[in-house]
């Protein structure tokens, strides 16, 4: 048996009961080195195995491995394992490996948190972004960002920087300046959910020559955003 885990932000109020039931319930936990640190002070009696930033396969592979094994095993990700996470190349990888289940635990991703701390800026239609062009090549991400833009949603950016990738977050806000006005609201979260956890409210000309990081989650207004008493709130359209 095969759980694939969305953990959250990692901490123990971001994890589901769902997510506490199936590591409780499993006798391995596989997961990316920085995910299962978080995890070993909650769960101390479990058995870990890691692997580092780009061996995503190699981590898949041997959780496969061990379930056709017999082991019931869980595959941990951040946030949601279906959003940007894992359970897509389980399903993949899976038929090489006869008998195993995979059951996917849904988990609350950085959208959805960061979007909390900051107030309510997805509570009209929105898109999810990744500017992390390791997988996905930068003009398919620039069509993306024009469609997102021109449809004015709300956009969510994942992966803003890095530093190797230094000028992403400033070429995306160039393409959304296309299509909104630079006093368009914007906001990002930091370290959601963990020790540093922190929030910027900003206009979108301001987010053009901001300095982030891998683990800022970043969000776009659409051009009935605003800020209401310090929080970024996209309208759903109720008359009020």
């Amino acid at each position: 048996m095969l759980y694939i885990v969305g953990i959250g932000s990692g901490s123990p109020d971001g994890l589901t009961g769902e997510a506490v039931n199936a590591i409780n319930a499993s006798s391995l936990i596989v997961g990316y080195t920085v995910y299962n640190e978080l995890l070993q002070a909650l769960f101390p009696d479990k058995k870990f195995y890691a692997t580092g930033m780009k061996q995503e396969r190699e981590r898949v592979e041997f959780a496969l491995e061990q379930a056709a094994c017999g082991l019931v095993v869980s595959l941990v990700c951040s946030g949601d394992a279906g959003v940007y996470g894992m359970a897509g190349l389980a399903f993949e990888l899976a038929g090489k490996y006869n008998g195993v289940k995979i059951k996917v635990v849904a988990g609350v991703t950085a959208a959805l948190s960061g979007a909390a701390l900051l107030g309510s800026p997805l509570t009209n239609d929105f898109a999810v972004i990744s500017l992390s062009d390791l997988l996905t090549p930068w003009d398919v991400i620039e069509k993306r960002l024009e469609g997102a833009a021109s449809g004015d949603l709300a956009v969510t950016l994942y992966n803003p920087m890095s530093h190797k990738r230094t000028e992403n977050l400033r070429m995306a806000c160039e393409i959304i300046l296309k299509y909104r006005s630079k006093d368009t609201p914007c906001g990002y979260a930091v370290n959601i959910g963990r020790e540093g956890e922190s929030s910027k409210i900003l206009t979108l000309g301001e987010l053009k020559n901001e300095t982030v990081d891998m683990f800022t989650t970043v969000f776009v207004g659409n051009s009935a955003t605003r800020v209401i008493d310090g929080k970024l709130v996209t309208p759903r359209g109720y008359k009020i």
